[in-house]
C-alpha cells in the first residue's frame, strides 16, 4: 500500500502549489488525497481581519455586512477548487484523489487518519492573522489530536505557517 499525503486547502492549488509540495518528498511515489471544505460559515472578525489585512475591501466589506456563501455556491465553488487541485496535480504528471469536506474540514481529516495510510497532512492556506496568531488555524488544530506531522504551507509561496 502507498503512504498517502492528505492536503487540506482552501483554495485552488496552483502549480507552485503542487510543485512545492512534491519537492518535499522529491524521489518518493506517495499518492496524494486533496480535502477541500465547502465553507459557507468563516468567522466574522477572523474574516474580515483577515481581508483586510491582505488588502481585499470588498470582501471585508461584505463580509460585515452578513453575505455569506449559500450552502449551494460553497459546494459549488469547493467543486470547482478541487478540480483546479486535481488538475494541477495531473499537470505535475502525479494522479491525487479528492473530495469536498463539511465546513469544518477537521473531522474529515481525523477520520482520514484513523483509516490508516496517510503518512502526513499538508494544510495550504493564505495567512490568517488572527488564527494563526492565536494557533486556531486548521494546521494547529490538527496537530493538538493527530499521530502524523502536520505541515502548514502558505498558498502560492514557500513559507511554513
Amino acid at each position: 500500500m502507498t503512504d498517502t499525503i492528505l492536503v487540506l486547502v482552501e483554495d485552488t492549488l496552483t502549480a507552485t502549489d503542487v510543485d512545492h509540495l512534491l519537492t518535499l518528498h522529491d524521489g518518493e511515489e506517495l499518492a496524494y488525497r486533496v480535502l477541500v471544505p465547502a465553507d459557507s460559515d468563516r468567522p466574522l472578525l477572523a474574516t474580515i481581519i483577515d481581508d483586510l489585512s491582505l488588502g481585499e475591501l470588498r470582501h471585508a466589506f461584505d463580509r460585515a455586512r452578513g453575505k455569506e456563501p449559500s450552502e449551494h455556491e460553497a459546494r459549488a465553488t469547493a467543486a470547482e477548487q478541487l478540480a483546479g487541485s486535481l488538475a494541477a496535480f495531473a499537470a505535475a504528471g502525479r494522479p491525487a484523489t479528492g473530495e469536498i469536506t463539511a465546513d469544518d474540514p477537521l473531522p474529515a481529516v481525523r477520520a482520514a487518519v484513523a483509516a490508516g495510510g496517510i503518512r502526513e497532512v499538508a494544510v495550504v492556506t493564505y495567512p490568517h492573522a488572527l488564527e494563526d496568531t492565536f494557533h486556531r488555524d486548521w494546521a494547529s488544530r490538527a496537530r493538538e489530536d493527530l499521530q502524523v506531522p502536520v505541515l502548514h504551507l502558505y498558498a502560492g509561496t514557500s513559507e511554513l505557517g
